[in-house]
């Protein structure tokens, strides 16, 4: 049954290969193994630091803590080593490969859903912080919010001056 399956996994992989050309695929594959190596090192040195601090305490279990400290820390690497290859395989079997019409397909659905949208344009905020989106069918309420004075009572109600209310939020 396992040599089914390696098969099985080797008859993919060579498709995928085959889809795409070995010359496309190789540099896939190695940023694929660079960005796995990366984050699990980082793991990787965060754990032998995590067993850096608690490894004088093997001391007292009358164990030369430098003698387990390296002990523990081959095991961790084997480990780093096992799960990066563990997801890199993942990874490239799992891949869907698309081909070039596919994309091109795909590309040209996003712009005409692009193009639903016209008439729209964006400015930057102005001194009061609000974006102005104008568009044919936009409408924008200025003026609704009263300009109220620091040392004038809140327009909440609750009596206090603006600047002890609402104006701290500001």
């Amino acid at each position: 049954i396992l040599h089914k399956v390696v098969e099985a996994a080797h008859a993919a992989f060579q498709q995928k290969l085959d889809t795409v050309g070995v010359d496309q695929f190789t540099p896939f594959m190695r940023a694929v193994l660079l960005q796995n190596i990366d984050s699990h090192w980082r793991e990787h040195l965060s754990s032998l630091d995590y067993l850096r601090q608690g490894i004088h305490l093997r001391g007292y279990a009358q164990k030369q803590p430098k003698q387990e400290y390296k002990r523990e820390a081959f095991e961790l690497f084997g480990q780093l080593l096992d799960m990066v290859k563990n997801e890199v395989t993942r990874i490239l079997m799992t891949v869907q490969i698309e081909k070039a019409e596919q994309m091109e397909e795909a590309a040209q659905a996003i712009e005409q859903r692009a193009d639903t949208v016209t008439n729209l344009t964006y400015s930057a905020p102005d001194e009061t912080g609000q974006a102005q989106l104008f568009g044919a069918n936009t409408a924008i309420n200025q003026g609704a919010v009263p300009v109220v004075g620091r040392n004038e009572p809140c327009p909440c109600g609750s009596g206090k001056k603006y600047k002890q209310c609402h104006g701290k939020l500001a």
